[in-house]
């Protein structure tokens, strides 16, 4: 299923699920780099079309990464957090969960330099999380940013061709779009993210990182 279901909007009204807005704005985000492999592509491709997006970077790889992970800060897109070792939060108790996820707080503050910044964003690995993690997280003034469109690009049952066209058929303005920038996705991502950052160029959209205000 390639959109999020209605009923876990629902249920979880203060995660956030999509960005309505008038601006034509639509954000594209990618979990689990970075990457030596995949990520400098993703960059230098969001750069050839002049346009912006987030990382929902794992800790460990920032760790391995530090470059890699300097350049996605350096270059204007926005940062958010994994948790250290992508935990599946339902498999994962709370005190767990947290301390995992300042591991990651911890390495980014380190590579950066310390950097404060009011932009906290959290996207739980496999789009997993309890309802205390969440609340826990959302207490350290952490957002929950979850996705209406999903691009299945780590699914290997389904071509290139099949992905793209998902995202095509429910991509509109507010829409927050889930990538991977993972060895078990790139060879769709490779496939995919050009074409899509040509519809969207052609078709009036614009393409930003995302950039909150908390509000629990």
């Amino acid at each position: 299923m390639v959109k999020s279901p209605a009923v876990f909007k629902w249920m979880f009204p203060k995660r956030i699920w999509s960005l309505p807005n008038k601006t034509n704005t639509v954000y594209l985000t990618f979990d689990d780099g970075p990457i030596p492999e995949v990520t400098p592509w993703v960059l230098d491709i969001l750069n050839q079309y002049n346009v912006k997006a987030t990382f929902f970077c794992i800790g460990e790889n920032v760790q391995k990464h530090p470059t890699i992970f300097n350049r996605i800060v350096k270059e204007g897109h926005a940062i958010g957090n994994h948790t250290f070792n992508h935990l599946n939060g339902w498999n994962t108790s709370l005190n767990k969960f947290i301390e995992n996820s300042e591991m990651f707080e911890n390495i980014q503050n380190h590579v950066q330099g310390n950097l404060s910044t009011t932009n906290k964003l959290f996207r739980p690995p496999y789009g997993k999380i309890t309802s205390r993690q969440a609340k826990t997280l959302q207490k350290k003034e952490y957002s929950i940013i979850m996705w209406d469109v999903l691009s299945a690009d780590f699914d290997a049952s389904i071509s290139e061709e099949k992905c793209l066209q998902n995202i095509l058929k429910n991509i509109k303005s507010g829409s927050i779009v889930v990538f991977h920038d993972s060895l078990k996705a790139e060879k769709k991502l490779r496939y995919v993210l050009p074409k899509l950052l040509e519809f969207i160029n052609n078709n009036g959209l614009n393409c930003k990182e995302i950039s909150l205000n908390y509000k629990n």
